[in-house]
């Protein structure tokens, strides 16, 4: 048998699947992505025998020091790095490769400073990409419709097995699992479920995947919370209804989910031709829902409004929330709609924003966002609400057409924006 890593077990999954009166199939996949950064990858290095220093953007300031020391030779005390502001990160300037690179053609000609910046081709093909995952759901419904049993097998890559492998537990990867919990810092799933079973057939192919703003997050949420949504059709549901039920022993998840439904008008008709989609999800210790409105004319989809709830504990500036759910939409309908670098004879074939496209203003739908800070914990707003932009349109869409679209991008399946 193949080695699975469990991250998530309670019960008797197969015995409950096995007994179902009813039992629901899905596959789901998610592709790689970039981080597409407004600004590409650089930075400028100064090398003589007595001093080495660097000035740069990054997310991660020591491991530029450590870079550079160990590029130049020279000891950390005689290297000193200036950070500069961001020109977007994401996760990719968490790594130091361009650092390594200037550094060491600064050691080549002593004296002068040079300046390494890197075209957008060789930033497109030389990153470290979101992983791309597959997953298969099984779900056993009772004869009142209620969910007995989930499996959720993930298939794909580690980011922990390439970027940090002292942070893997006995070969297993516990960042694979982000959402997907059943207690702990790592994200909760939210839902009581007598028997589930979510594990992990490791697949690590040679295209390096790093750190993406969300992280597996965003995948992970997708495959649940759609299929959540799959099972709710199937035993003839409300989705809102159906998560509900699940909910009660999850109370900071219910009450953001609450929260966006009640200010969508869930339950009251939508203005002509809109359809709405709901989700929820936690991860960077934040509790965060979202509802979607949507239309399509045709294969065109035009995204109205989302209303997103997020629960961080507390909030110091409710301003600068608003504006990383706001980014956060951005960045998340991006890889909904356009995000996807495919590989071809060993390389990526997406090298430009004419092939990698990222979500124009007039693209972008109304965000309201509900702030509704619990107290009592920490967590994070700079990516949490990124989780819940895609399974809410997504959710929508079938509530549109009928149908369930499981991969994304959407670009892929011949759907444009109006």
């Amino acid at each position: 048998a193949e080695q699975v890593f469990v991250g998530n077990q309670a019960g008797d999954v197969k015995a409950a699947i096995a007994g179902a009166a009813k039992t629901v199939e899905a596959v789901y996949s998610y592709p790689y992505q970039h981080h597409a950064t407004m600004e590409p990858l650089n930075a400028t290095a100064l090398y003589t025998p007595e001093k080495c220093e660097v000035w740069t953007s990054s997310q991660n300031g020591e491991s530029v020091l450590a870079a550079a020391a160990e590029a130049s030779g020279l000891p950390v005390a005689k290297c000193e790095v200036y950070k500069m502001l961001l020109g977007g990160g994401f996760g990719r300037r968490a790594r130091t490769d361009y650092v390594t690179q200037a550094v060491l053609i600064a050691k080549q000609m002593p004296g002068p400073p040079v300046k390494l910046l890197w075209s957008r081709e060789e930033d497109m093909t030389h990153g470290t990409y979101h992983p791309t995952t597959q997953c298969k759901l099984v779900g056993a419904l009772d004869k009142e419709g209620n969910l007995t049993g989930l499996h959720m097998r993930i298939s794909g890559q580690s980011i922990l097995a390439a970027v940090a492998p002292s942070r893997m537990v006995n070969g297993r990867d516990p960042a694979t699992f982000q959402g997907l919990n059943a207690g702990g810092t790592e994200g909760q799933l939210g839902y009581s479920i007598p028997n589930i079973l979510v594990d992990h057939a490791m697949r690590n192919p040679h295209v390096p995947p790093g750190f993406w703003r969300g992280v597996n997050n965003n995948q992970n949420a997708i495959y649940l919370e759609c299929f959540i949504d799959e099972l709710a059709h199937a035993a003839g549901k409300d989705p809102l209804e159906f998560r509900r039920k699940m909910m009660e022993k999850h109370p900071k998840h219910l009450a953001v989910l609450n929260a966006v439904a009640e200010r969508a008008g869930w339950g009251k008709p939508a203005p002509q031709g809109v359809h709405r989609g709901i989700c929820q999800h936690m991860g960077y210790g934040s509790y965060v829902a979202a509802c979607a409105e949507i239309s399509m004319d045709g294969n065109k989809l035009k995204i109205h409004r989302i209303v997103a709830a997020t629960d961080p504990g507390h909030v110091v500036n409710p301003a600068q929330v608003e504006r990383q759910i706001n980014g956060s939409f951005v960045f998340g309908l991006s890889a909904l709609i356009y995000g996807e670098c495919a590989v071809k004879d060993g390389r990526v074939e997406q090298e430009n924003f004419d092939t990698y496209n990222s979500l124009r203003i007039n693209e972008m739908p109304k965000v309201e966002s509900i702030i509704m800070p619990s107290g009592g914990f920490w967590g994070g707003v700079g990516e949490p609400t990124i989780f819940v932009a895609a399974p809410a349109v997504l959710n929508a869409y079938f509530a549109a057409t009928g149908k369930r679209i499981r991969s994304v991008p959407l670009s892929k399946h011949g759907i444009q924006t109006a």
